[in-house]
């Protein structure tokens, strides 16, 4: 179960597990964009037959009364840490500058107007990834926040998404979310944004519609890459192992140390971790896509970290400031024994919607910038005109465009 792996060929089957539903997703987008609701109700009904597709007020009233009083108080703190650390992001509304004389120059930032969000269910609840994918778009002014998840949607997502400030909430899992939020259906307005976790299909669905609508970034199966040394705890290593690899079969965990004992060790906690854990089918589908990678050195760990871009990177090392401020590619990185990624994804306040796949070799996990859109701003005097009106003019003219620099000729003259 626990075994050494190649990196090249873990990180190819990080990106084939996408495209082999390539064709499933493909019919999924066409059954909604041409039945629309029909669909919806349509592809729910291995798991339930499906009424109404918009929850009603009442229903995320009520569901309080199914979640523990506790529970409730729990989502309440966490969504507080969660926008007190995104308020930091904030950007300002209007920014301006004078540049030089006569040239000011600024940005307006102007948050979108409606997104929408995606909350995975079917296995689990996930009241967590709701607080995190609506409160950045609340603080970043989002008005209108639609969220899908899979139904029948439990009670705790409700909850969590009533605490986050989300405006409409649809029974929709799946791609034919994703496909709903993107072209609209008879009840789900389209967005112009769609942010979220999810499986292979959702994860699909979205890189497959961004002609459509704009997406944050490729959120499939959870992934963990762990740099550790021997000084590292291998009990620690293992249950952030587990951690990861209980969230769904296709997730996938990688060690990369320099020290073969500890890989060793951390296999045999593995082992008798994964016995009682209450996951167990689960954890043990996930470690066959998990492993170890033994490096001679900490600069060659992170060579190979960054070569995988793990969506979490665990860093537990004697000098873990050497591997913080050398590593290039990771979606968060946690640094040291106490750093548990689980404290990322429920209440530290930081985002846990973060790129997987080796997609964080180019994109940033979910932040208020990702619900908003900005405009540079140029307020020119006639001073201003002045000291760049002749490159204005010689560059248009030489770019065989003499409109351009007639209409800055006609204000020079201008008295």
């Amino acid at each position: 179960m626990w075994k050494a792996v190649e990196v090249d060929a873990w990180i190819a089957g990080r990106k084939s597990s996408l495209e082999d539903v390539r064709g499933t997703v493909t019919g999924i987008i066409g059954r909604v964009q041409n039945e629309g609701d029909s669909a919806l109700r349509a592809l729910a009904k291995k798991h339930c037959d499906l009424t109404d597709i918009a929850v009603p007020d009442e229903e995320r009233e009520s569901a309080y009364d199914q979640v523990d009083a506790k529970i409730v108080e729990s989502l309440v703190e966490a969504e507080a840490r969660i926008e007190r650390f995104h308020e930091l992001q904030r950007p300002r509304d209007l920014w301006l500058e004078e540049v030089e004389p006569g040239i000011v120059l600024g940005v307006k930032t102007t948050a979108l107007r409606r997104v929408g969000i995606y909350v995975p269910g079917g296995r689990a609840a996930y009241p967590s990834s709701a607080l995190m994918c609506a409160v950045p778009a609340r603080v970043a002014g989002v008005r209108e926040i639609c969220a899908c998840s899979p139904p029948p949607i439990k009670p705790l997502t409700l909850v969590a998404l009533d605490i986050a400030g989300v405006t409409e909430i649809y029974n929709a899992g799946g791609a034919q979310a994703i496909a709903a939020m993107a072209l609209g259906t008879e009840t789900i307005r389209p967005v112009q944004k769609i942010v979220g976790p999810g499986n292979v299909y959702v994860t699909m669905a979205k890189m497959m519609l961004r002609e459509k609508v704009e997406i944050d970034f490729p959120a499939g199966p959870s992934e963990i890459g762990i740099i550790a040394d021997e000084t590292a705890d291998p009990r620690i290593v293992a249950a952030d192992i587990l951690a990861q690899a209980e969230h769904d079969p296709n997730a996938a965990c990688i060690l990369i140390t320099t020290d073969k004992s500890l890989a060793e060790r951390v296999g045999k906690e593995v082992a008798a971790m994964t016995r009682k854990a209450p996951r167990k089918e689960i954890i043990e589908k996930a470690l066959e896509n998990s492993g170890y990678v033994l490096v001679s050195s900490l600069e060659e760990a992170i060579a190979v970290s960054d070569a995988i871009a793990p969506e979490h990177l665990s860093i537990q090392v004697a000098d873990p400031l050497f591997v913080v401020t050398r590593v290039q590619n990771a979606g968060a990185l946690f640094v040291g024994r106490y750093s548990a990624v689980a404290c990322g994804d429920y209440a530290v306040g930081t985002n846990h919607v973060l790129p997987t796949a080796g997609y964080a070799k180019t994109y940033s996990g979910l932040d208020v910038q990702h619900f908003c859109k900005t405009a540079s701003v140029e307020i020119i005097s006639r001073d201003g005109l002045e000291a760049i009106g002749d490159i204005v003019e010689t560059l248009a003219d030489a770019e065989g465009l003499p409109a351009h620099a007639e209409s800055v000729r006609v204000r020079r003259k201008m008295r």
